[in-house]
Order: structure tokens, then sequence, then C-alpha cells
């Protein structure tokens, strides 16, 4: 006799959405967001790991430091700001079908996009995965399923202000711990003893920069594993994977993803995501977006090179006006491709590239292990900052070539398909009839 949680597992019911009702705008927003998100990953995938916290390591020259203005301004964090968004409007619109048993298929559903998070980071050597921390999120989430949109509204202001209370504080005590680490190397240069509370500070310091801003040794040492072999690369990602679960994913970017995740079902439930609201509101939030987004991301700029790139004004994941300035410009964006899409046929291919966002993100990885790993080429390290935009470039070209391609021929990505087999206990139909 099967065991309860058996047959809860092996359920069949419902079925996964049909091509005729999926919802447009969500797609095409999809579709740019993940394209978008290469622009920061391909830094992981072709740099030292520590270049996305010291972004000097990779800004030898002016055409270097344009690039590296140009997606600060433009898309760092929002690009993820919106994919998290629309993963959690895409939670509700799952949800919220009028079917049975829709919990245990999003706990099954949820289980699996973590078990493909697992494989992204720990195989296809992605250790900046966010599918693993998507699916974390995606499990408490269910429990907001019923919020009302005023409910959702509340908390996305709330956790906003949190996450930019965190920030400061963050910054705060980094900023002091430094200064006390400066002061304990005057004291020593003058032959006095430090106390230990400034001794406990600098330490503190040291710990932090140690930690994001490795020495010459350390970098020299990752870039000979990662592109030595196969078997070196694994090694070098399974010991960051795991640092990055244990350390980095619990303490920002599960509650990073959660807030972002809650805007998104308030904008969901408000209609916002689906193109239902009136012009005047995305011509509104589109110029409110983008003009919080410029001012915040280019005084962010300004600061980091004012600096010359001094480690806590160019590490801006923790500067205290993030959030603020990724979330404008993603709001900006959403509603100037909503607008867009409204007015014209814009965006079929972006749908598709949207349709088929789970491919496409781990097609990211399969292409720049076999580009940057010992697995292929080995060139993690060889390219500049804006040379490897080429490589960006490249896969955008391919990509809105290859998903349309695809879903002329079948009616979902391959691991799309996949995942809803694995969800719903059987496989939906894929071959298409083509003439």
């Amino acid at each position: 006799m099967s065991s309860p949680l058996a047959v809860i597992w092996n359920l069949r019911m419902a079925d996964p959405v049909v091509e005729s009702a999926r919802i447009q705008s969500l797609d095409v927003l999809r579709g740019f967001a993940l394209l978008g998100i290469l622009l920061l990953n391909i830094i992981g995938f072709g740099f030292v790991s520590a270049a996305y916290t010291v972004p000097r390591l990779t800004l030898t020259d002016t055409a270097d430091f344009f690039a590296w203005a140009i997606v600060e301004l433009t898309a760092e964090g929002s690009m993820r700001a919106m994919f998290s968004m629309l993963f959690g409007a895409g939670v509700l619109l799952f949800l919220g079908r009028d079917n049975v048993g829709r919990g245990v298929l999003h706990y099954k559903r949820t289980i699996w996009l973590l078990i493909f998070g697992l494989i992204d980071g720990y195989l296809l050597m992605w250790t900046g995965d966010i599918l693993v921390c998507y699916a974390l999120a995606g499990f408490v989430l269910y429990f907001c399923r019923n919020a009302s949109s005023k409910r959702l509204a509340i908390a996305s202001v709330m956790g906003v202000i949190l996450l930019t209370l965190f920030n400061t504080g963050a910054y705060m005590s980094l900023n002091a711990a430094k200064g006390a680490a400066d002061y304990a190397a005057q004291l020593e240069a003058k032959g006095e003893v430090a106390h230990e509370e400034l001794i406990a500070a600098r330490n503190a310091w040291e710990d932090f920069r140690t930690e994001v801003a490795p020495d010459q040794a350390a970098l020299e040492e990752e870039l000979a594993l990662r592109r030595t072999s196969l078997a070196t690369a694994m090694t070098w990602a399974f010991e960051h994977m795991t640092h990055q679960l244990l350390s980095n994913l619990p303490t920002i970017f599960f509650w990073d993803a959660i807030v972002l995740m809650i805007i998104g079902m308030a904008l969901y439930r408000y209609g916002f995501l689906q193109g239902q609201c009136s012009r005047s509101v995305y011509v509104r939030t589109a110029v409110v977006g983008f003009f919080v987004g410029i001012v915040v991301n280019l005084y962010e700029i300004y600061i980091a090179f004012s600096a010359d790139f001094a480690l806590l004004p160019a590490f801006n994941l923790l500067q205290p006006t993030y959030h603020i300035g990724r979330i404008g410009m993603a709001f900006g964006w959403m509603s100037l491709i909503i607008l867009v899409l409204v007015q014209t046929s814009f965006g079929q291919r972006l749908a598709s590239v949207g349709r088929m966002a789970l491919t496409n993100y781990l097609m990211h990885s399969l292409i720049c292990m076999l580009v940057f790993t010992g697995a292929g080429l080995g060139l993690v390290g060889s390219l500049g900052r804006a040379e490897i935009y080429g490589v960006v470039l490249a896969i955008w070209v391919f990509q809105l070539w290859f998903s349309p391609w695809w879903l002329k021929r079948y009616y979902y990505g391959p691991v799309e398909w996949l995942w809803r087999t694995l969800t719903y206990g059987r496989g939906p139909k894929q071959l298409r009839h083509v003439a």
C-alpha cells in the first residue's frame, strides 16, 4: 500500500495553463527582465567572484568604466527586482485558478524549482543562482495567497523600508568599523596600544574586507581553479555555492526576494502587470520611476567614482539608497514596456523568451560554463568589462531567435515541459503540428 506522502505526491489534479490563457504582458516583462539579468550575471560568470563587490577589478580603461556606469544606471538591481516581482505575480496566478489541490501542486512545483536551482549551482557551476532563493521564498508566499491588495501594498511599503533600514545600519556599522581599523593602525604606528573594543572593530572590518575584497593571491587561486579543468572548476563552485547558500542567501537575498515578490503580488492584484490600469497611471509611474531611479543611481555612481572605487562607496548592494533606486528603475521599465505593448505589437520575441524563462536562464549557465570555465574554453578573467558584453549580446541574439523558433514547434520550452510533467504527474502535449 502506498504511503500518504506518496499519494499526495502523485496526485493528478488540475491541468497546466493552456496557451490561450497566457497573459502577454507578463511574458514580455519576464523576457525583458531575464535578458537584462544577464548584464549583471555575466560579471559572476566572466570575472572573479569579487568583481561584484569590487568593481575596480574589472575597470582597466574608459570603455570599461562606461560599460560599468551604463549597467549600474539602467539595470543593476532593477532587472532582478522585476524578475522577483513577476515571480510573486506568477505564484498568485498559479494558485488563483479555481481548481482543487493547487496548494499541493504549488509545493511540488516549488520543490522541483529548488532542485533545478541546486543543479544550476552545483552542476552548471552558476554560484549566483537565484532559483534556490526563489523556491525557498515560494514556500513562504503560499501563506500570502489570500491577502488583499491593500494588505499586500502595505506589506510592500513596510518591506522596502525595512530593507533600506538594514542597508543603512549595515553601511554605518561597516563604516564605523573601517574608521576604527584606520585609527588602530595610526595608534600602532605611533607605538601606542589600541584598546580591546577598537581591536574588535578592526577585526570585524578585516573579516569583512577579506571576504568581499580578497588579496591578489586569493584572486589568482580562484582563477586557476575555475580555468584549469572541469574537476577544479567544480571544486571551486561547490565551495562557493555552499557558502552562498549558508551565508548570503539567509541574510540578504531571501529577504530581498520576499519583499519584491510581495510587491509583485500587490501589482498583480491591482492589475498593473496585466496592463489593466489606465494609460495615465503607466505614464506617471514611468516618469516618476525613471526619475527616482536615474537620480539615485547617478548619485551612487558619483559616490563610487569620487571615492576612487573604495570598497564601501563602490559596494552598491549595501548602499542606503540601493533599494530606492533599483525599485524606481524597475517601475519605470515595467510601465514603459506595458505602454508600448498596449499601443503596438512590440514584444513577440521577448514574450517567447519569457515563456521559456527557466530554459533560457539555465541556458545562460550552460553557455557561460562552456565559455568561461575549465569545462570549456576557460576564459574567466580573460575579457575586459566592455568586451564581455559582446558575449551577452550574442546570447541575447541567439535566445531571441531560438525561443520563437522552438515555440513554433513545441508548446513549452524543454525545461518548462519537464517542470510541468514533474509537477502534474503527467506530460502535457508538447509537439505542435507544423506544416
